[in-house]
């Protein structure tokens, strides 16, 4: 038995933080869809209106504070006696606010800013601009370091690595249906690996056990059970 857990969260563990996605009912953000300031065309077709969607998506992760199903994941990664891997899809950076180490952002973060010329990258100041030169190259192609929709995800040969050292797949707070992530289930499957879900509601999708509830309770609950109390 390799003893190996392997987590994998998306925006439902950052929700109770106040960390709301900006995507409304009707699937726009001042009158935009959310595809327009996420994509590298969007940043192309009108990088002003790209640098303050995330300007205000950073603030608010400033703002934000871990909530306990972070404290709780942090917790089990330092206590568990066989490696814990937090791979997440959230951009913010409560995880390690909470206390965890090494966590895998797949999609980014966006404490970081990236050269679109050279592939630079530094810490992002809390408010981007289209003008602003890269520290390396001195280009003015700064740009968010997140992933964008049409973009293929970092770390996965980590992640794969991961996966594959483990024993148990958790998914937390995530939909399932974006691609790569939405597979790493399925791939734990076929690795023979023991698969959970702990989302506010189910997602339909296939695992061995799926719990229901807030991320705040259910993920200290479970981390508990692992670590014996």
């Amino acid at each position: 038995m390799k003893g190996g857990i392997f987590v994998l969260s998306g925006a439902g563990l950052s929700a109770e933080s106040g960390l709301k996605t900006f995507r409304a009912e009707d699937g726009l953000w001042e009158d935009h869809p959310v595809e327009d300031v996420a994509t590298p065309e969007a940043f192309a077709r009108d990088p002003e209106l790209v640098q303050r969607f995330y300007n205000m998506r950073r603030e608010q992760a400033a703002k934000a504070e871990p909530n306990p199903a972070h404290r709780a994941l942090a917790r089990l990664q330092a206590e568990h006696d066989a490696p814990v891997y937090l791979v997440t899809q959230n951009v913010d950076d409560l995880l390690e606010r909470g206390g965890a180490r090494e966590v895998i952002h797949m999609h980014g973060a966006l404490k970081d800013a990236l050269c679109a010329t050279c592939g630079h990258r530094w810490a992002a100041p809390m408010v981007m601009d289209i003008k602003d030169p890269c520290p390396t190259c001195g280009t003015p192609a700064t740009r968010p370091d997140i992933v964008w929709f049409g973009e293929i995800p970092y770390h996965m040969d980590t992640i794969q690595e991961a996966l594959e050292d483990s024993d148990l797949f958790v998914s937390i707070g995530t939909s399932g249906v974006v691609y790569p992530a939405a597979g790493f289930s399925q791939m734990a499957r076929s690795l023979g690996i023991r698969t959970m879900e702990l989302n506010l509601a189910a997602s339909g999708g296939r695992f061995d056990e799926v719990r229901e509830g807030l991320a705040s309770v259910v993920v200290p609950d479970w981390v508990a059970e692992i670590l014996g109390g």
